[in-house]
């Protein structure tokens, strides 16, 4: 099977605990193996899945990961378990409304990685991502989101357009964050019932049609001289004012 390495004892941690993905191998440095309770802990859910870790040196491990920040733990892993749009739309795991962040091209991985935590502790019903010309969830982007990543659906879809109209069909409001002034603020919309949050790229925001295609668009209020928030403070305060609104 084709695998990634995920590498940091948080990431594979979660990623061991989510069982989402087919192990391969799990590595560790000689001198971690009982360097702190964290690596006791996750040994342990490697166990339980009959999973015996191999020990490596720490040379190694920077080898593997092409990084010396593997803190001593990596695992090989069958790729990030992707879904399908439909299934999110099928209804949300819990009782709430469905909520969906939907993410348009944005290519920074820590940034990916910063809006998957914040969707996973914000219990998002899923998250969808072009399948082009945007950033995958990459280790970095798992290893940003702390491993919280592992827990999250996540949808890559050819055309994001269709996608918006997609969940419309569906019954899910779309709502664009957009620094304009005839934006609604943020706190002052009703952003109760099925949403669908749309949210730009770095440094172009959303592209025109999708902007164009949103049921509404709301903006955060900015008193400072810089233009605008990064994408995913952004996305995290208007995702958390959905979860205080409900």
């Amino acid at each position: 099977m084709s695998t990634e390495t995920i590498f940091g004892r948080q990431p594979v941690y979660e990623l061991l605990r989510a069982g989402r993905r087919e192990i391969k191998r799990l590595m560790m440095a000689g001198n971690v193996r009982q360097a702190s309770a964290a690596v006791t802990r996750l040994v342990k859910v490697a166990e339980k899945k009959g999973l015996v870790p191999v020990t490596v040196t720490v040379q190694d491990l920077d080898r593997i990961c092409r990084s010396g920040n593997h803190q001593g733990l990596a695992v090989e892993a069958s790729p990030y378990p992707y879904v399908d749009l439909e299934d999110l739309l099928e209804g949300p795991e819990r009782n709430d409304p469905p909520l969906l962040l939907v993410i348009d091209h944005v290519q920074d991985p820590q940034n990916l990685g910063s809006m998957l935590r914040t969707c996973e502790s914000v219990g998002v019903t899923g998250v969808v991502i072009p399948a082009t010309r945007a950033v995958e969830v990459t280790a970095a982007a798992v290893r940003a989101s702390a491993g919280a990543a592992e827990y999250v659906r996540v949808a890559r879809v050819s055309n994001l357009h269709n996608a918006l109209l997609r969940m419309k069909e569906a019954g899910i409001r779309t709502v664009g964050m957009e620094n304009e002034a005839q934006a609604a603020v943020y706190t002052a919309a009703d952003l109760r019932g099925p949403v669908a949050l749309v949210v730009g790229s770095e440094g172009e925001g959303m592209a025109k049609l999708l902007r164009d295609t949103c049921d509404l668009l709301v903006r955060l209020p900015m008193k400072g001289r810089v233009g605008s928030l990064n994408a995913a403070v952004a996305a995290a305060i208007a995702l958390y004012e959905i979860r205080r609104q409900r």
